[in-house]
């Protein structure tokens, strides 16, 4: 029967296809004496007498001895392993049927299924990595940029996991001075003061002020920001879609309302991901199918996090035009950033950035028929939303909402610690300062919840 930690498990850690090899991953306390009973080493000796860190050519055997593949084997000996427990890695050629044939061996042989990032989970259980580490594994398998590789490595390496370590000592370094004195009475400790007292706090604020702040970043590079394409029809909608997508994907025509639903698309744009819809051009129309589109455009812009209107640039705005510019602003007064494009710039201008008004954070000229543009607004969604460098210095990012709702919980908890820290003194303070540890410690899986560990590795693909 399968018990997580005590069984040995096994899966194929490489995508299913056709390729050069195959890598099946077997780990636990098992692991090399199931090797030892179908992979066979050239010469007298076993899996079991390797030595760790070791890789040896082997044939891979069926119950009557006979050879499924030839392959190389390695061992990983405890604690020495990327899980913590014995492993032993088995490549194989690679292919559907052989690599499932060897990982059929291993379950044959002792091995249960590896779930969903077992494999990583076993490592963070192990104490090998932190909870934002195995979080950031995942997202170096997932990244879909070069940006969303640097952060996601940067984090791997602990960059994340070492800024939350400053924090959370910072906050136990005031909680020990504070109950010392208070369990130890007698002890001539010296006592906190509420100046000491105020000045960790307000540094412990100043530093998790950084990490809230630096979610927008990580948040844009990793996740990916809910993007809306708008405007009137015959704007350019489309071109600029496709000038971000780098390839025809939606169809140009001089026809006005040819976008009648919403295409979406993952494209990167400078340092930002963009999870972005382009939406049917947004008028007064009879025509029931369009006005339909009309609705559904003006329904996606109440979601969008970033909203890009384009604009016909050579042409002076219209009714049409006010209309687009009135729902940006409503929606810009909720929270969503705004670009304003004026497009077709090549054709001349007939308006001006200053006919914008309040509803745009950004207005770029350019001609989405140009490829050189494509640039221009990736530099204007960058300085929007990328601060720093990314994957570089000092400074550590969170990457997801898990992250952050633990960090804006952590703040909140010592926010309240400076309230009531005059008022009813550095004990009471005290407590809500261990509550923020509670929350630091829930986000790097100090006292993090079996549930929410379950779900963060459920996320993993099976072999990771």
């Amino acid at each position: 029967m399968y018990s997580m930690f005590s069984s040995s498990i096994a899966a194929i850690s490489t995508p299913k296809g056709s390729g050069g090899i195959a890598v099946i991953r077997i780990s636990g306390k098992d692991s090399i004496a199931i090797a030892d009973r179908f992979v066979r080493l050239y010469g007298k000796k076993a899996v079991s007498e390797m030595e760790a860190n070791t890789a040896l050519p082997c044939r891979i055997t069926d119950e009557n001895g006979d050879t499924i593949d030839t392959a190389v084997v390695t061992v990983f000996r405890a604690p020495r392993s990327f899980t913590g427990e014995d492993t032993v890695e088995i490549s194989c050629h690679g292919g559907i049927i052989v690599s499932g044939d060897v990982l059929g061996r291993a379950l044959e042989c002792g091995a249960v299924p590896a779930g969903p990032g077992e494999f990583t989970r076993r490592a963070f259980s192990a104490g090998k990595l932190s909870l934002s580490q195995a979080e950031a594994i995942g997202e170096v398998i997932s990244a879909k940029s070069r940006a969303a590789l640097r952060l996601s490595r940067a984090n791997v390496d602990g960059k994340l996991a070492k800024g939350i370590d400053e924090i959370y000592g910072d906050i136990k370094t005031a909680l020990s001075a504070v109950y010392a004195e208070t369990d130890f009475p007698d002890e001539g400790l010296s006592p906190v003061s509420p100046e000491e007292m105020r000045e960790t706090i307000i540094s412990v604020m100043k530093k998790l002020d950084a990490l809230k702040s630096s979610y927008k970043t990580g948040h844009a590079v990793v996740e990916g920001i809910q993007t809306v394409l708008c405007g009137k029809p015959n704007t350019g909608k489309s071109t600029l879609l496709n000038l971000l997508c780098e390839e025809e994907r939606a169809i140009v025509t001089d026809i006005a309302g040819t976008t009648r639903d919403i295409i979406t698309e993952q494209v990167t744009c400078g340092d930002a991901t963009l999870l972005i819809s382009d939406t049917a051009g947004i008028r007064d129309t009879s025509d029931k199918i369009e006005a339909v589109g009309v609705d559904r455009a003006l329904e996606k812009l109440s979601g969008a996090e970033l909203i890009i209107s384009v604009f016909d640039a050579s042409k002076p705005l219209d009714e049409d035009d006010i209309r687009v510019i009135s729902a940006v602003e409503k929606q810009h007064d909720c929270g969503a950033v705004a670009v304003a494009v004026l497009n077709k710039s090549d054709l001349g201008t007939a308006v001006s950035e200053k006919d914008f008004g309040a509803a745009f954070d950004k207005v770029v000229v350019l001609s989405a028929k140009d490829k050189a543009c494509r640039d221009i607004i990736a530099g204007a969604i960058n300085d929007l939303f990328i601060s720093g460098s990314i994957g570089a210095g000092e400074n550590a990012i969170i990457t997801n909402a898990r992250q952050y709702a633990k960090v804006c919980q952590a703040y909140e908890n010592v926010s309240d610690a400076l309230s009531v820290l005059d008022v009813l003194g550095t004990e009471i303070a005290g407590t809500e300062l261990e509550s923020a540890m509670g929350a630091l410690g829930e986000l790097d899986g100090r006292r993090v919840g079996i549930e929410i560990v379950d779900d963060i590795f459920s996320k993993f693909c099976v072999g990771k």
